[in-house]
């Protein structure tokens, strides 16, 4: 064998490899982003709160994710990818360990305060990192759909060991179980070589501004914004929409909701194969439209089979949204790819907090059926900014 053919050889097995420790941590992200919609009935049973409390929950740990993700970006570009995804897991890890022993709504708030900071270091670092292992701008919209999977994975995990085994378990020990899985990959981040940090030399915040001042990423951010909204809203209320709205059991909300995320990690593998032909503009805007019909099917619906029909349509239009989206940004921002996804997941989840915030202000109020209609108006400005995007970029 050559010598280049050698080297060749060496580079795609450490892509993989460093793939491989991607997919990891995006699993774990999952598992924080499915937790608090799969255990808030059974939570929310033991340290007693009530539907504006929860909104509350949501707002502090995606401010937390926000604070993590302003903080690691210029870090990643400085400092390489490594530091977010030992740190990320750890973090998790710790959070979940003090769910496990909150009998308070204080005790609960410190452990999503942690959780929100894990989950944004694992999200930023493993998005950057995936994006930075491919070159051509399909590429890698391709490899972050292909990294949702695991999200999906990670997502449907936990929902679907809830409802099988907090009978027999109960939920600390499952929460536990959940520790040990979240922190085995940490391991993996400590004992590879990642790429090297791209602004050794140091941080200039006049790149950053040029990079904040960019028209297309601050629509690509406004994008993510809504549907940041939409995907705290819909993983994080649904289970105590069917058990509340529905009054369906918690076993049976529990594997709905698993399904929700099997949908999107689903779509998220036909997405990737799509990407070849589709461009990310129409394939977001197809399914913005997917997504609406099957919310508003859910809020229609009256039986269990047409509540499962739609709950699966909305994963499945949702798939594409978030990582279609960073892959257009990620070719944007070639060289200060950590900065730039540290900005758009800043106001992806200034979205996050905003907007589950709102729905449960709304529902303490008027009903979690009524409040459910803002996931609608989100779809709709996202559409409407996936138009101004394609016009920009056909001039």
């Amino acid at each position: 064998m050559s010598t280049r053919a050698l080297t060749t050889s060496r580079l795609t097995v450490r892509k993989n490899w460093l793939s491989t420790a991607a997919y990891c941590g995006m699993l774990i992200f999952g598992i924080v982003m499915a937790l608090l919609g799969s255990i808030l009935p059974l939570v929310s049973e033991r340290t007693r709160f009530d539907m504006a409390e929860t909104g509350g929950l949501f707002l502090l740990m995606n401010f937390c994710m926000l604070v993590s993700m302003l903080a690691l970006g210029p870090l990643t570009d400085k400092f390489g990818k490594r530091l977010p995804l030992v740190v990320g897991t750890l973090l998790v890890g710790s959070a979940l360990f003090f769910i496990g022993r909150a009998y308070s709504y204080r005790e609960l708030l410190f452990a999503v305060l942690l959780l929100g900071a894990g989950g944004g270091a694992l999200n930023g670092g493993t998005n950057v990192l995936i994006a930075d292992l491919h070159a051509k701008p399909q590429q890698k919209a391709a490899a972050l759909n292909l990294l949702g999977v695991f999200f999906g994975f990670g997502a449907m995990l936990l929902p679907f060991f809830v409802g099988s085994l907090v009978a027999t378990l109960g939920l600390e020990k499952i929460l536990y179980l959940t520790v040990a899985i979240t922190v085995a990959p940490a391991i993996l981040f400590l004992l590879l070589a990642f790429p090297e940090p791209k602004q050794q030399q140091g941080f200039r915040f006049s790149e950053a501004a040029r990079v904040i001042s960019n028209p297309m990423v601050l629509l690509l951010g406004f994008v993510l914004f809504f549907q940041s909204g939409n995907e705290f809203i819909i993983g994080g209320y649904t289970s105590l929409y069917l058990t509340g709205e529905m009054k369906l059991p918690f076993n049976d909300a529990s594997y709905l909701l698993a399904g929700y995320w099997a949908s999107i990690m689903v779509g998220r593998i036909v997405c990737s194969k799509l990407l070849v032909k589709l461009s990310s503009y129409k394939l977001v805007m197809l399914s913005s439209v997917g997504s609406v019909a099957g919310i508003v099917l859910l809020l229609l619906a009256t039986s269990t089979i047409v509540t499962i029909i739609a709950i699966l349509l909305i994963g499945f239009g949702f798939a594409s949204i978030f990582p279609s989206t960073l892959g257009v940004a990620g070719s944007k921002c070639e060289e200060y790819s950590g900065t730039a996804f540290g900005i758009l997941f800043a106001i992806a989840l200034t979205g996050g907090m905003i907007l589950p915030w709102a729905v449960g202000q709304i529902a303490d109020g008027y009903g979690l059926r009524l409040a459910l209609v803002i996931p609608l108006v989100n779809l709709t400005m996202i559409l409407l900014l996936q138009v101004v995007l394609w016009r920009k970029e056909r001039v």
